[in-house]
């Protein structure tokens, strides 16, 4: 398989002790991104703030 941060090939086995990445590098990079908050699913139920004010 792929490694999801790099595209670069991993072995998903327990023998990587960095599954599904290919190394720690790419493990602590996404990480990162997710403590960050980089990985958000949009709020569907909420509308967005309107640019212009009122009239």
């Amino acid at each position: 398989m792929s490694c999801p941060r790099c595209g670069a090939p991993a072995l998903f086995s327990p023998a990587n002790p960095w599954r599904p990445f290919c190394s720690e590098r790419c493990k602590q990079i996404d990480l990162g991104a997710w403590a960050n908050e980089e990985y958000r699913v949009p709020d569907e139920g909420q509308e967005a703030p309107d640019d212009a004010p009122d009239a």
